[in-house]
């Protein structure tokens, strides 16, 4: 998040890097806030399903890939802020706790702090585990290659 981005840009960051985190390091986190304020639950964790949708060679014609099962949960701060979470599959703890961290975000009291002691570290070590995936496929990768023969 070091280039010039919008409002928008930078909550939907926020918001990807903390739904792609592990539930336990979110939990950790939150249980290491400093008397954090209260939440009311707009609308309680709840799981559905949404259509993935892909394109055909990565540019092509859009289809329907399937279904994939989504938690959202809804929580106003006693500021009034309200966040959301949506993560993927069936975690109700984990999306009232991206929802408790999108409200307390908008917050410019807490945002600076919650960005240097929960959104960095968990977006370093997202990048850690993608950069180790992609190590993993490298190492598998084949080349291959065509020799031109010489027929006259």
């Amino acid at each position: 998040m070091t280039r010039d981005t919008s409002e928008t840009e930078v909550r939907q960051q926020w918001l990807g890097v903390l739904a792609r985190a592990a539930p336990d390091a979110l939990e950790a986190a939150w249980a290491g806030l400093e008397d954090p304020p209260g939440m009311a639950i707009l609308r309680a964790p709840e799981v559905g399903l949404v259509m993935a949708r892909g394109r055909a060679g990565g540019t092509g014609q859009r289809f329907n890939l399937g279904e994939v099962t989504v938690t959202r949960c809804s929580v106003q701060s006693d500021a009034g802020l309200v966040g959301h979470g949506y993560v993927r599959g069936r975690g109700k703890r984990h999306a009232e706790l991206v929802a408790r961290f999108d409200a307390l975000l908008q917050d410019e009291a807490w945002r600076s702090g919650l960005m240097d002691a929960v959104v960095a570290p968990l977006a370093e070590a997202e990048a850690a585990r993608r950069a180790g995936v992609a190590r993993k496929a490298a190492a598998t990768r084949v080349e291959f290659f065509t020799l031109v023969r010489g027929e006259d």
